[in-house]
């Protein structure tokens, strides 16, 4: 039985791909924008279960309809987009990102577009209507917190659509009928042309303050868009922004320490499938079985049976054997002697390396999207950035005697600022984070344009300011005319 069982799963996911290469077709704009579609009134929220069931839906969507972004992409494009990993298998769409020659019709940039937007859609949903019910049963106090998860949420999917597009449509209505009387409010939904960053930033923002305001203090698991995340959130977004905004980085990076959450004593516990939802989690995907959407991201990126995407990167595995670090090395890779399996050009067969975050093959690992040592490396970085290089190293050791490594020895603010980098590095490996942060930093260009293989070679990446933001899918701008495309695409 178990053995049909994973023939079932893999003909689901895989059967009729073709390389994997795409998933699902993105929807009309009509409802990508709008669930529900025109002339209907499906949206209407009237009692107190429509809410909870509104806002289910938003966290729902995360590990059913766009699990192919939180289980795969959102790894792709923080892990092999940056030097952490290379695309691996044989998806060209992934290979374009991994070598930066991206084009407008790549598959993963288009669904990627069409899963955030299909959950900004569903959060609008919860934040345009949950405030009409009027059922008794939904206590203003409950309302206020279902509101902030889906601020949250919202906050969550625009940050990430801006890092990888800069500025995009702000979609934050939704109309349920359209006719000649209101035509004009239903345009720009329809078709939104593209908003300003700081527009953009600003609505981030403010969702976030709601999240912080009136969102629950804590929830079930920790798939729930808390004051804590909003606040970890908040921290990433003032670290991200330009200018930076250190004393924000500070501030919320205080009030997520002050929150309650700790570091887990052993590294490995993180990934070891028996502390989910631990002290040391903020925002974590809660999966649990394939009924109500299992965690089948390890089947592409982890076993023998084809070739995995997101493989590890020569360069990455240097960086832990310079360091000494072992603890983190090993809970991050693994290996395994793949001889007579495929080929590669990066690795020899018989010792080839996989993720090692990425465990549990009964569907049931949950995905750590903001974790606390995420949050206290943000505010190390804060910290040697307004001249507090000794307050920032403080920070730095509490996460190296984890993994029982010396304290750092940086003693500058320019060493520190690159320390703190490799750090962040080693510690958030395969978690999709690297590339944010060398984008955020500036250092996106000079890191990946350096990069090598293992026998010292330059990978050629040549990238540019251009490539650093993906283009406006083609698809978009065919069914959108007020779609711009970014330069140089």
């Amino acid at each position: 039985m178990k053995k049909i069982f994973y023939a079932a799963i893999s003909i689901y996911f895989f059967g009729g791909l073709s390389s994997c290469s795409k998933f699902l077709d993105n929807k009309p704009t009509s409802q990508q924008y709008n669930t529900g579609g025109y002339g209907s009134d499906t949206l209407l929220l009237k009692t107190a279960s429509d809410a909870e069931n509104a806002m289910s839906a938003v966290y729902s969507e995360f590990k059913n309809g766009s699990s192919e972004l939180f289980f795969l992409d959102y790894y792709v494009n923080g892990d092999a987009h940056a030097d952490n990993a290379y695309a691996g298998g044989d998806n060209p769409d992934n290979i374009q990102i991994d070598q930066f020659n991206v084009v407008s019709t790549n598959g993963n940039v288009s669904r990627d577009w069409g899963h955030y937007y299909t959950i900004i859609s569903d959060c609008n949903n919860v934040i345009n209507n949950v405030p009409k019910v009027t059922d008794p049963g939904l206590s203003p106090t409950r309302k206020a917190e279902i509101i902030g998860e889906a601020s949250f949420v919202r906050a969550f999917c625009y940050f990430d659509l801006l890092r990888l597009w800069g500025n995009v449509p702000l979609v934050l209505n939704q109309v349920t009928a359209i006719n000649s009387g209101n035509i004009a409010k239903v345009y720009p939904n329809l078709y939104p042309a593209r908003t300003s960053v700081d527009s953009i930033y600003t609505q981030i923002i403010a969702d976030l303050q709601t999240t912080i305001s009136q969102g629950p203090a804590s929830g079930p698991t920790k798939f729930i868009g808390t004051q804590g995340a909003g606040n970890a959130l908040m921290a990433k977004v003032y670290a991200t922004i330009q200018p930076h905004d250190w004393n924000k980085v500070k501030q919320y990076s205080d009030a997520v320490i002050g929150g309650g959450y700790t570091l887990l004593p052993q590294y490995d516990q993180l990934w070891d499938g028996i502390h989910e939802n631990s002290s040391e989690s903020i925002f974590e995907i809660d999966c649990t079985d394939w009924g109500t959407g299992g965690n089948w991201g390890l089947f592409i990126m982890v076993g023998t049976d084809y070739k995995k995407f997101n493989e590890p990167s020569n360069d990455l595995l240097k960086a832990f054997n310079d360091e000494g670090d072992s603890i983190r090395k090993n809970s991050s890779i693994s290996f395994a002697d793949v001889t007579g399996l495929w080929t590669d050009k990066f690795w020899q067969l018989n010792n080839y390396p996989f993720i090692n975050k990425f465990r549990d093959f009964s569907g049931g690992q949950n995905q750590i999207l903001i974790r606390l040592a995420d949050i206290l490396l943000l505010k190390a970085e804060a910290l040697n950035e307004t001249n507090d290089i000794a307050g920032a190293a403080a920070l730095i050791n509490q996460i190296r005697a984890r993994v029982n490594l010396a304290p750092t020895t940086a003693s500058t603010q320019d060493e520190m600022r690159l320390a703190i980098e490799k750090e962040r590095r080693l510690e958030l490996a395969f978690e999709g984070i690297r590339w944010y942060d060398l984008l955020r930093t500036g250092r996106a260009i000079a890191v990946i344009n350096a990069q090598t293989d293992g026998n010292g070679a330059n990978l050629g990446y040549n990238v540019t300011n251009e490539k650093l933001i993906w283009p406006i899918p083609q698809s978009e701008r065919d069914k959108n005319k007020n779609l711009t495309q970014n330069t140089g695409y």
